[in-house]
């Protein structure tokens, strides 16, 4: 696919792999035009564990984009997420020289270098360099310093980070796929492309992606990003539990998860059966929705109480007052949103995809928010390039991604 007018996002997470083939239609628009899903094999907590079957998944879901453009996919944007990506914030800048001058383009890429000379972990690499803000001279609360005068540039940014060899193997499954990957996006600053209103992020509020493996959770205060973290809790996790505690097979543990209400708010009306179908060749069995409640509950509580530890941690509780937006698959969770206000306070929501224009249907779902995103990430970059460059859209072209 050699057309510049379409951008391929690629999400491969632990449960499904999904492709998305969007068209920029002018006028800051883009439109979907192909979805492709597949069963994933071959992941596990977001890392590679079989080279052969990822892939496998992920020709699957090209294969299945392709039929319905007509046309070879060669190239994806790629998500990148799991538990071991991780971020930190860092400041650094230059001086100017003596007389206030015009801040120029190079003079922001160097402050920004100089903010991202940092120690990592051993074996990490830089995914993203997000600007929180720039100082000039005494003057704070800078978005776009280009053009401004002054003598001393400083900039605050917040560095994503991945274990290069976490990217490497996910890279070399999609390369087996035959598609060759054009540039890595952490999945969870995707999502928040599409799902998160510019007053969320203006006020305070944490997106939150409960995938099959792990969650993942993205703050934002000020209009920037302030905080990206991993907890190794995820949807799975849930699925385990009740498939253990009423002894029933993996499947049907999940089904129940998804369909039966489980808040704890509501325990004294859950006295009704639940026939379950057993492990062998024994016959099914009822337990009570309360059963069915308690385990999920417990887990919930869980998540929920490492959510609060990690935002207490980085000082964030009190920055969030927009309050907390769920995505993926776990997102679904019943009773999820009232056990989170209760815990913290906070509104909380469910993120349905937005501003894809052609979205079948079954996308405008929370487990597509990751792909929908990537879509957009996409082709709004493809467009920065394109556009003349304005103050804004040069600030923007150079950190998008």
């Amino acid at each position: 696919m050699n057309n510049e007018r379409y951008v391929v996002a690629l999400d491969v997470g632990s449960a499904k792999t999904s492709v998305i083939v969007a068209e920029n239609v002018g006028e800051g628009d883009v439109r979907c035009v192909a979805l492709g899903v597949a069963e994933t094999k071959g992941l596990r907590k977001g890392q590679v564990s079989n080279l052969e079957m990822a892939s496998g998944s992920i020709r699957q879901a090209v294969e299945a984009a392709e039929q319905q453009t007509g046309f070879p996919i060669e190239s994806a944007i790629l998500g990148i997420g799991g538990g071991y990506v991780a971020g930190l914030n860092s400041r650094g800048g230059l001086g100017l020289g003596n007389r206030p001058r015009d801040i120029t383009r190079e003079d922001v890429r160097r402050a920004v270098d100089a903010a991202r000379k940092v120690r990592l972990p051993e074996g990490a690499e830089v995914l993203h360099v997000l600007p929180q803000g720039f100082w000039l001279d005494a003057q704070n609360g800078i978005r776009d310093p280009i053009g401004m005068v002054g003598r001393q540039l400083d900039v605050n940014v917040h560095l994503v980070t991945s274990p290069a060899v976490l990217a490497q193997n996910m890279v070399a499954a999609v390369n087996r796929a035959g598609v060759l990957v054009s540039d890595l996006v952490l999945e969870p600053l995707a999502a928040a492309e599409c799902v998160l209103s510019q007053d969320e992020r203006e006020l305070g509020a944490c997106l939150v992606d409960i995938g099959a493996g792990t969650t993942e959770l993205i703050v934002y205060a000020g209009g920037s990003v302030r905080h990206t973290a991993a907890i190794a809790v995820g949807g799975d996790h849930f699925t385990n539990d009740l498939a253990v505690g009423i002894r029933t097979l993996i499947g049907e543990a999940d089904r129940i998860k998804r369909e039966e209400v489980w808040s704890s708010s509501e325990l004294g009306e859950q006295e009704r059966s639940i026939e379950i179908p057993c492990v062998g060749d024994r016959p099914p069995r009822s337990v009570l929705a309360r059963e069915v409640a308690e385990i999920l509950d417990a887990r919930a509580q869980e998540l929920l109480a490492l959510l609060r530890r990690e935002l207490e941690r980085a000082a964030l509780l009190s920055a969030i007052p927009a309050g907390l937006v769920f995505v993926g698959g776990g997102a679904r969770l019943q009773g999820l949103l009232d056990m989170t206000e209760d815990m913290f306070s906070l509104p909380a929501r469910v993120g349905r995809p937005r501003g894809l224009a052609g979205l079948p249907e079954e996308a405008f779902a929370p487990e597509y928010a990751a792909i929908v995103g990537l879509a957009l990430y996409g082709g709004r970059a493809q467009q920065v390039i394109e556009e003349k460059p304005t103050f804004s859209s040069r600030l923007k072209g150079l950190f998008l991604g």
